[in-house]
């Protein structure tokens, strides 16, 4: 959810501005990054359907998660079930749920790093893989991003710094928009439009049945900090481990205001969900320019202007987003109390797509599974 500043006058301050930015700049960052593996995926099939001689149309990166209609529908029911485990039984779990979290930021600010790691590691060091046994074999970029990554969140958990924590929530935004896909707009559409119920029902009525905010309390209680609990398990003494902070943990975003009173937080679902369909308009205005291409420049519908026809979908939806979360902002300040971001990013990116791609005659295509070849097919039998 976007939670209110308690101390502000103004409707939008420095620490939202921040907020702002950097939500829009990971969802961008987030969906190039998704776009540049694809294009590395493709040059890959293409070397080793060349070296081959043969032709597997089941060649994709086991590592991308495609969602389906029915994840679609079940994941707003486990999240709420994750959500209620969390509020109930939160002082039993709250240390494996740390560790966890910590082991999942290292790798997500890994993968975060790892485009700066091979620019400073390309002068001086060949490209050539590292084997550590079953471990696997890595790059010395690769090595330096989690080794980096690594510093980082012992540093986090022995400082319990709000900047670090924000650089890990970065990472597992970024990484969960490149590595998890959207096939379709149909299947864009049931995703978030059964987040946005999950995210009002938990924000605004769970008060009514639990008697508290769930949603709040799960998303702003600090948890214990590892080392503290394990210095008491081993009755360390009683300076050994005690002084580290209680961890918040980084599913999201924190930024102070100017005067430091308060702070302006967001969740990294927030920016996680809108993301996926930025990612998704961005792969398919990219797959639309190359069958433009491919078909020598074709003209778009007749009674659509040329003008309309530049407007990028990711444009589009980009601007929804960024008004979407200026509302959300606005609601919060005027009442006072958290409001459910995506009750007003859902319908800011959805609506406009929806209208856009209408108009320019490409609602049927982009709703059904737009990123099919039809020529699988004919290829497979030209091999």
């Amino acid at each position: 959810p976007s939670f209110p500043n308690s101390r502000a006058y103004s409707l939008v301050d420095s620490s939202q501005v921040s907020t702002f930015l950097i939500s829009i700049l990971l969802i961008v960052y987030g969906s190039f990054r998704s776009l540049n593996m694809d294009f590395e995926n493709q040059d890959k099939e293409k070397d080793n359907s060349s070296a081959a001689g043969s032709f597997n149309g089941n060649s994709t990166n086991n590592s991308i998660q495609t969602i389906d209609s029915t994840q679609a529908l079940f994941l707003p029911i486990g999240a709420s079930v994750s959500l209620l485990v969390m509020f109930f039984f939160f002082d039993s779990v709250q240390v494996v749920f740390t560790i966890c979290t910590a082991v999942l930021a290292t790798i997500a600010f890994a993968f975060l790093l790892l485009p700066m790691c091979q620019y400073l590691t390309r002068p001086c060091s060949p490209q050539n893989k590292i084997s550590f046994g079953c471990c696997g074999r890595f790059t010395a970029a690769e090595l330096l991003s989690f080794s980096l990554s690594v510093m980082l969140v012992l540093i986090w958990v022995l400082t319990g710094h709000w900047l670090l924590m924000d650089a890990l929530a970065m990472g597992l935004c970024v990484a969960m928009i490149a590595f998890v896909r959207l096939p379709s707009l149909k299947v864009s559409c049931l995703l978030l439009s059964g987040l946005l119920i999950y995210d009002v029902f938990w924000v605004f009525f769970s008060a009514y049945i639990f008697n508290s905010n769930v949603m709040v309390k799960v998303a702003t209680q600090p948890a214990d900090n590892p080392l503290d609990v394990l210095s008491r398990k081993l009755h360390l003494g009683p300076n050994v481990g005690r002084d580290v902070p209680r961890l918040s943990l980084p599913g999201k975003l924190v930024f102070p205001s100017s005067t430091g009173s308060h702070f302006s937080m967001l969740g990294i679902g927030d920016i996680v969900m809108p993301g996926l369909l930025l990612c998704f308009v961005l792969r398919y205005d990219n797959y639309k320019k190359q069958a433009n291409s491919d078909s020598c420049g074709a003209p778009g519908p007749g009674n659509i202007s040329g003008r309309m026809q530049k407007v990028s979908y990711f444009h589009c939806t980009l601007i929804g987003y960024f008004v979407g979360l200026l509302t959300a902002t606005v609601a919060s300040r005027i009442h006072r109390a958290a409001q459910p971001a995506l009750l007003y990013l859902v319908p800011f990116t959805l609506l406009p797509l929806l209208t856009m791609a209408y108009l320019k005659g490409d609602l049927r295509r982009m709703w059904s599974e737009p990123f099919h070849s039809k020529s699988s097919s004919s290829r497979f039998l030209e091999v």
